[in-house]
């Protein structure tokens, strides 16, 4: 008795079909970029030591277990913005011209910061500080500073400063009209954030 022959698949043009599979979902696919901080580090300049007065830095540390330190106390993230604020915003001094801060609605606190742009915030973070808290921590300070620009661009310009930055974007750098007003307000509320690691 013959046996019968069972009809063979053609397997010759599979290894093609996984290949143009492959390609397809090489191409399709999108992948997760990670975010960064944008940030220019400045060059290195030999600078003489500056003489601050030691009311008008603000120093945030994050310990090893993300707690939030401010001057020594124990805060929660939701309060890290308005203790910026007030301090950025004290004006309880004058500036190097011996000015007087008029736009500053902060207490005067004699023994807070003097002027917005001898307000010096450190952040100082412990090497093993998770990653997520420290950039929370550097956005809100950040938003401090955007909080106060907006509302002094309101006072002077009746429109918010991101709505200038928008404007200037929009422009392509052209417009030297907003941008002469974003300088002006990024000098009367200069972002001086300073970091380090702490040990």
């Amino acid at each position: 008795m013959s046996r019968k022959q069972l009809p063979e698949i053609n397997a010759g043009s599979m290894a093609d079909i996984a290949f143009l599979l492959l390609i397809f979902f090489l191409v399709t696919t999108t992948m997760q970029v990670d975010a960064g901080i944008a940030r220019k580090i400045p060059k290195k300049q030999e600078t003489p030591p500056i003489d601050i007065n030691e009311r008008n830095i603000l120093e945030v540390n994050i310990n090893k277990n993300n707690a939030l330190f401010v001057d020594g106390n124990v805060v929660k993230l939701s309060e890290l913005k308005q203790i910026a604020i007030n301090f950025i915003e004290n004006g309880a001094g004058t500036d190097i011209n011996k000015n007087i801060c008029d736009w500053c609605e902060g207490l005067k606190d004699k023994t807070s910061s003097d002027y917005p742009s001898k307000a010096i915030i450190s952040i100082k973070s412990h090497r093993l500080t998770n990653y997520e808290t420290y950039i929370t921590t550097l956005d809100i300070l950040n938003s401090a500073y955007t909080h106060l620009r907006n509302k002094l661009a309101i006072k002077l310009y009746k429109r918010n400063y991101e709505s200038l930055l928008e404007d200037l974007k929009s422009s392509n750098n052209n417009n030297l009209e907003v941008q002469e007003k974003i300088t002006l307000i990024r000098e009367k509320y200069p972002l001086l954030l300073s970091d380090a690691e702490i040990n």
